[in-house]
């Protein structure tokens, strides 16, 4: 259930995907789903004392993605400034899950700046407004959340906080970063390449 991606850089794959950095700073993308916190505890453990973990950044807020936040008790976390505003001005409706906008709403959640460690964020509105991708720029590995998968699929654009009207521009202004890697939210089956992806000729570029 783990794998490695780059040198220090880890995968859990669960039914929503955790990234696990072992650098200067330990960091955790995105904590998974809570229906999976068995599985959380005794993999990711193997790789990182949860108390040792300094950063925890989310891709976006859905629960799926946030629902073990409160395993990393000393880490600080990190969202994009809109994920931020949005959950506390929607509520549920940016998390999708009562129980854990209950717990991110106790945890100090702070805005993302343009780079983070080694990380440079790229604002991504789309899947949700909020949407972020994280780029390691020394190993070209991109950390897309729900923006974009393998296997020819797009994050969806029909949720409460969705920008379906953005998603196009988000997508197009991934193409000018210089990445090998795609390390998605969820790893799914293979979908017809959209339209407009082919028409760009960007195939290979997003893993199709």
């Amino acid at each position: 259930m783990i794998k490695k991606i780059v040198s220090n850089v880890y995968k859990l794959v669960l039914s929503s995907n955790i990234y696990f950095l072992d650098l200067n700073k330990k960091i955790i993308i995105d904590t998974g789903d809570r229906k999976d916190r068995g599985d959380v505890k005794l993999w990711l453990s193997k790789l990182v004392d949860f108390e040792r973990v300094d950063v925890v950044i989310f891709t976006h807020l859905h629960y799926d993605h946030t629902g073990n936040a409160d395993l990393f008790s000393n880490a600080e976390f990190y969202a994009s400034k809109k994920a931020v505003e949005d959950l506390e001005k929607v509520g549920v409706g940016a998390v999708l899950n009562k129980q854990i906008t209950t717990i991110l709403r106790k945890i100090e959640i702070k805005p993302l700046p343009k780079k983070l460690s080694v990380l440079r964020v790229i604002e991504t509105p789309g899947h949700t407004a909020g949407s972020v991708c994280l780029l390691y720029e020394k190993e070209k590995v991109l950390f897309s959340g729900d923006t974009v998968f393998d296997n020819n699929i797009l994050g969806r654009v029909d949720l409460p906080t969705s920008k379906p009207e953005k998603m196009s521009e988000s997508l197009m202004n991934l193409v000018s970063y210089d990445f090998k890697h795609l390390c998605p939210g969820h790893d799914c089956e293979a979908k017809p390449v959209p339209k407009f992806i082919k028409k760009a000729g960007l195939e290979k570029k997003f893993g199709y």
